[in-house]
């Protein structure tokens, strides 16, 4: 990777991702996704931790390669090793659904039912 290729750590919506700063304007910055930090949360944005609402919405993570624009105020420089993507995507919704079973509400139950979907979905088994 070259001097003008450093990985930064950038959010969009509720997850992190690790990846390559592209380009910037308009106080937004290209992303090239590498790697998953932490996966989005699950349900309404508008509702955070609400589980009786409207639209409870199962968010997946960012694809590999996949580009998007987000916030310059919410990219940072990464300097850790960058993992495969496919065991951060592992980690980050393994870390996530053991910190949900933890938590009794109704909330992490029906975000549970679309994280174990998501994992069928991504084929980590």
């Amino acid at each position: 990777m070259t001097e003008t290729e450093k990985l930064v750590l950038a959010s969009y919506k509720t997850g992190q991702y690790i990846g390559k700063a592209e380009d910037e304007r308009n106080q937004m910055v290209l992303v090239h996704v590498l790697a998953v930090k932490s996966h989005p949360r699950q349900g309404d944005l508008h509702h955070p931790k609400q589980a009786d609402v409207p639209f409870f919405q199962e968010r997946r993570a960012l694809s590999y390669g996949e580009k998007t624009w987000v916030p310059v105020h919410t990219v940072k420089e990464y300097t850790g090793d960058l993992p495969a993507y496919k065991d951060s995507l592992k980690s980050a919704l393994i870390g996530y659904i053991e910190k949900l079973e933890e938590d009794n509400s109704e909330w992490a139950k029906r975000s549970l039912q679309c994280l174990y979907e998501l994992k069928k979905d991504y084929k980590l088994d």
